[in-house]
């Protein structure tokens, strides 16, 4: 991962919002979805994440912790190999690169844009933004695919793989062929957040960015 991390940052982003699911007892990719939208207030889990172009992936993966509180609020934050997190408090969207000594204020709804994130500010629901159907079962996991309506997303499609009990996979596709994948694990639905979880202040010295 470089210093000029935008793309994934945003991509990264889709996710936070719509990151694991519980067990339940449809079969359907939709179905799951649609039961963590209504079900599923907050949550954790560790995260794996590649990029790829074409076959072809990037040998470097990152990683880290991600959790959220519906509705706005979120923390998603890269462990490994570079250290960067996004926070989000319910009105303004922070992001911190301790490399540069940089951060990145936005109002959340103008952070977020017409992008899958934006389903944290909104009012989940999910067909306002996409065109969601049913994927092929394939690699042993049950596949919902979105398509954004906007064409401003930046996104082509979003695919959702999901095993027996969980939201195991997220393919986002940009539309310059890009593919960030994004694995999840170890998906926690009742966690204690404290009060400082969602709450960002820039670090003395750092350069803030409006």
């Amino acid at each position: 991962m470089t210093h000029n991390k935008s793309a994934i940052i945003w991509q990264a982003l889709a996710y936070v919002f719509i990151a694991t699911l519980p067990s339940v007892a449809w079969s359907t990719g939709l179905d799951r979805l649609q039961s963590f939208l209504r079900n599923t207030p907050m949550g954790q889990a560790q995260f794996e994440q590649q990029s790829r172009k074409g076959q072809e992936s990037s040998g470097e993966i990152s990683r880290g912790l991600f959790q959220f509180s519906r509705p706005g609020k979120f923390r998603w934050e890269y462990q490994s190999p570079f250290p960067q997190t996004l926070v989000a408090d319910g009105q303004t969207l922070w992001i911190w690169d301790p490399d540069l000594q940089q951060v990145t204020r936005k109002k959340l709804n103008q952070g977020l844009g017409s992008t899958p994130a934006a389903l944290l500010a909104g009012d989940n629901t999910l067909e306002k933004g996409f065109d969601l159907k049913e994927g092929e079962e394939n690699s042993g996991l049950e596949w919902v695919i979105a398509t954004p309506k906007s064409q401003e997303s930046g996104f082509e499609e979003i695919r959702m793989g999901f095993n027996a009990q969980t939201l195991a996979r997220m393919e986002l596709t940009d539309n310059f062929g890009h593919t960030i994948i994004i694995r999840f694990s170890g998906f926690d639905r009742a966690p204690h957040f404290n009060a400082e979880t969602f709450h960002f202040v820039p670090p003395a010295g750092a350069d803030v960015i409006q």
